[in-house]
């Protein structure tokens, strides 16, 4: 366990006692023993929030015996929960994940509905949140509640030692592209916040009839998409893979989001000294990370588990989601300033974050991601029009 860590974890177990305090009604009624909660992390959030789950199983331990973390790619989940709930089983209790699980939770019906049937627990958790991560909060459907928010982007990270006039238009950078082939990379939409993002952005950017309609309105956009296809070699499946390359120099650009930016310069990934730029007419796409319940999760163990999901929605536990940056800035709820995380989040953020951003995310407008079965078809029609050749 690293140094940060470990701080980090004693910073949430001092404040657990006050998070709690925070506007709270009455915990969950313990169960007969305390159960074993399973959860699964699609989305990466994990990195953010694990120490403040553990966190909750140490203040109350007569409810949880254990947290179990595994992680899986979002788009195996579906699957994995529609298996489960034929058999009767219920092998998974918590997801953490984004628009990619969610959407396709919400098109199968595998989640449970958290509201209205569960709002005793959490009394004004809509109006707490940040107003961008509130209308974040409705592509939930109220099957699910987020927990942490970032602007995202998208945004052009770039080489500077290799790129000395980065495009901040899109014509700029398919021109870039094709004078360079090989050297811009993009990962999967399906299975990358960045790629999702630049996916969902570019209507927006080229002035396509209806940005939230991809079947019918972006006809710009998947003219654009196929032709930047011929100057790329491929189409990683993640962006960690993205991010590598772009690190060891097989890349020169990418598409990137705020966390994408920060973290992977905080860890080592990306040099330091690599730069970010907006597009021109940028239009912010937020991203959330959110907390599900499968269907299936009954009786005491859903009592239990909808107590640390409250939890997590509290300030101190909020401040632990600045991190290393990995989904900057990170709270969903207001009143968390970077001032409340641990001192080892607020010297990442010093060192790798940008005074940019806060003009940035003031100046140009803001949407939400696509709704669910958009995205799903945006998705669908990206990997059989653009990327069926070149994913791996």
């Amino acid at each position: 366990m690293n140094k940060m860590k470990m701080t980090r974890r004693g910073l949430v177990l001092a404040t657990a006692g006050a998070a709690l305090a925070f506007g709270q009604p009455a915990s969950a009624q313990a169960p007969k023993s305390p159960v074993v909660i399973n959860v699964v992390d699609v989305g990466g959030a994990l990195a953010l929030l694990q120490d403040a789950i553990e966190a909750y199983k140490t203040k109350n331990p007569t409810h949880v015996s254990r947290f179990t973390f595994t992680k899986a790619p979002a788009p195996e989940l579906p699957g994995k929960l529609k298996a489960m709930q034929a058999a009767g089983r219920s092998d998974i209790e918590l997801v953490l994940g984004g628009l990619d699980i969610l959407s396709a939770g919400l098109e199968q019906g595998l989640l449970t509905q958290i509201l209205p049937a569960h709002a005793t627990k959490f009394p004004n958790v809509k109006e707490n949140y940040l107003d961008p991560a509130k209308k974040m909060q409705e592509l939930a459907k109220d099957h699910a509640l987020a927990v942490v928010f970032m602007p995202a982007g998208p945004l052009v990270e770039y080489n500077p030692a290799k790129v000395k006039e980065p495009p901040t238009t899109p014509a700029a950078l398919l021109a870039w592209c094709k004078a360079n082939p090989n050297k811009f990379v993009y990962a999967r939409p399906a299975n990358s916040g960045p790629g999702r993002t630049f996916l969902m952005g570019l209507p927006y950017m080229l002035g396509d009839k209806d940005p939230k309609d991809p079947v019918n309105g972006w006809e710009k956009t998947w003219a654009y998409l196929k032709e930047l296809n011929s100057c790329i070699e491929y189409y990683p499946t993640g962006t960690g893979i993205t991010m590598k390359e772009f690190g060891e120099g097989t890349r020169d650009m990418t598409i990137t989001v705020s966390g994408w930016d920060i973290n992977p310069r905080a860890l080592g990934i990306v040099p330091k000294e690599f730069k970010v730029v907006p597009f021109d007419n940028l239009t912010w796409v937020n991203d959330t990370q959110f907390l599900l319940v499968p269907k299936g999760v009954t009786g005491e163990k859903l009592d239990v588990v909808l107590d640390p999901i409250k939890f997590l929605l509290e300030p101190q536990q909020q401040a632990m989601t600045y991190d290393k940056g990995y989904f900057y800035p990170g709270p969903a709820v207001k009143n968390v300033p970077l001032s409340m995380a641990p001192k080892e989040s607020q010297d990442v953020i010093k060192e790798f974050g940008r005074d940019e951003y806060e003009g940035w995310i003031a100046k140009f407008p803001h949407t939400q991601p696509l709704d669910s079965k958009q995205m799903v078809d945006a998705f669908r029609i990206w990997d059989q029009q653009v990327g069926a050749a070149k994913t791996k």
